[in-house]
């Protein structure tokens, strides 16, 4: 089974759990029923905002989609596991932003409250830029490669271009979206706080 397929079926049980229907979760969540139907399926990826949405409207942390197994004590991730062609606990997702791996450095840590992530970005070519919110806050570093955050629309609004060994914290509630920069190839870490 892929990780999208355990993640699709996370979602499906806990959605039976509460007795809601698709379309209930998805007025709850502020979420298109047809991107639930994609995700439990296994046919479609997302992003993180309409991960949180879902989290938030089932009563879970966003952990709870993506980690295998809860371990007692702390989570540690050696460095070969987070070489390139060494995937654990991943999920990639598609879009206008570009394709992103998730590389979880917490998987399986139970009651956390933030969510770490080493994320890959690979352009897609695509130059929709939709600008999605959802509560909590983001911590981004820059490890390899550039990528742009577009923070806020509007005359208020503004994209920074985030290098190696540069960071950013936001508000996620104010829509946003993180996406490669000129093209290029990035990996940073994200450290994503939701509250439940």
């Amino acid at each position: 089974m892929t990780d999208q397929n355990k993640m699709g079926n996370k979602i499906r049980t806990l959605r039976e759990a509460h007795g809601l229907t698709i379309e209930e979760l998805a007025e709850r969540s502020d979420t298109e029923a047809r991107v639930i139907e994609q995700l439990e399926s296994g046919e479609a990826a997302t992003s993180l905002a309409p991960l949180i949405k879902l989290t938030r409207a089932l009563g879970v942390r966003l952990g709870t989609l993506t980690d295998d197994d809860a371990q007692i004590g702390p989570a540690f991730t050696d460095a070969n596991s987070m070489q390139a062609g060494t995937v654990v606990r991943a999920f990639g997702t598609t879009s206008d932003a570009g394709d992103l791996n998730y590389f979880s450095l917490a998987s399986g840590r139970p009651s956390r409250h933030i969510d770490p992530f080493v994320i890959t970005i690979t352009p897609s070519g695509e130059t929709n830029h939709v600008l999605k919110g959802h509560e909590g806050e983001e911590f981004l570093y820059g490890l390899e490669g550039e990528i742009e955050i577009e923070y806020g629309s509007g005359p208020n609004g503004r994209v920074y271009v985030l290098g190696p060994g540069e960071s950013i914290y936001y508000d996620s509630i104010v829509p946003h979206q993180v996406r490669a920069h000129d093209n290029q190839n990035a990996k940073f870490l994200a450290v994503v706080y939701t509250p439940v």
